[in-house]
């Protein structure tokens, strides 16, 4: 799977990174980072409640 984030709409909310720690992380510069864009299978429950609970709809996965 891979993960897109549209950082043009993210507004950092940190409810991904909330959700999960190990794939989003927003820095002290205050901007997200996604620090894996293709994680394991394992992880598309987590990811998808990301996706689910984005406030800006920023985040989607896509089959990679």
């Amino acid at each position: 799977m891979r993960v897109n984030v549209d950082f043009d709409r993210c507004a950092s909310s940190g409810t991904c990174v909330r959700l999960v720690p190990d794939i989003f992380e927003i820095r002290d510069d205050g901007y997200l980072y996604l620090l894996n864009e293709e994680p394991d299978d394992s992880r598309a429950d987590d990811l998808q409640e990301a996706v689910e609970c984005c406030p800006t709809e920023a985040i989607s996965i896509s089959a990679s």
